[in-house]
């Protein structure tokens, strides 16, 4: 189930990362977490906090709140394996220990989570949903924090070659999104 693969999936990452985290120190493995909360038709529901990323291998619905901050949604429509992440900021400064608030770190580690799980990374597609200019001030500024996270979400993806299959970005209002791991399906409501 999925508390079976996020074991997986933490483990083989943290394998992969060949350091342990010090104290207080973020890492893909301690971020890949199960929040169950309810079950509709038999599939589970989980609630994916900002700064957090989510995989699983069997069906599940994620949902998350977005408003300047972006998820990425990824899955593997063959293997029925898919993840979102939740990132705030762009990237975080120098010296600054690996946290899934950044995009830069974000995506990758959400890529690493589902091969992890057993996604073929040349069968991933992705989705991309927030990046929304949601406070007045800054609407007439170019390059607001929205606008830049979507922009570094569409820059890894394309520099992993992954297709991004469809997108719900930008504007001037936050987004609920509801992601179905199993077959990529999504569901937006503006806020």
């Amino acid at each position: 189930g999925p508390r079976a693969a996020g074991a997986a999936v933490r483990a083989f990452l943290r394998r992969r990362a060949g350091v342990r985290p010090e104290r207080g120190q973020q890492t893909a493995a301690a971020v890949v977490d199960w929040f169950p909360y309810a079950t509709t038709g038999g599939v589970p529901n989980a609630y994916l906090h900002a700064g957090h990323l989510f995989v699983a291998g069997t069906p599940c619905r994620v949902s998350t709140i977005l408003g300047s901050c972006v998820s990425v949604a990824l899955f593997d429509p063959v293997a029925q394996v898919g993840g979102l992440n939740h990132f705030l900021l762009p990237q975080g400064p120098e010296n600054t220990a690996p946290s899934a608030r950044f995009g830069t770190i974000a995506v990758p580690w959400l890529i690493d989570a589902l091969v992890a799980a057993g996604a073929q990374r040349r069968a991933l597609q992705a989705k991309v949903f927030g990046g929304a200019c949601v406070l007045r001030a800054f609407r007439t500024t170019a390059g607001n924090l929205g606008t830049k996270n979507v922009q570094v979400a569409k820059a890894i993806l394309q520099a992993e070659g992954i297709p991004i299959v469809a997108e719900d970005v930008d504007g001037e209002r936050g987004r609920k999104l509801i992601f179905q791991t199993h077959d990529g399906a999504a569901w937006v409501r503006s806020l």
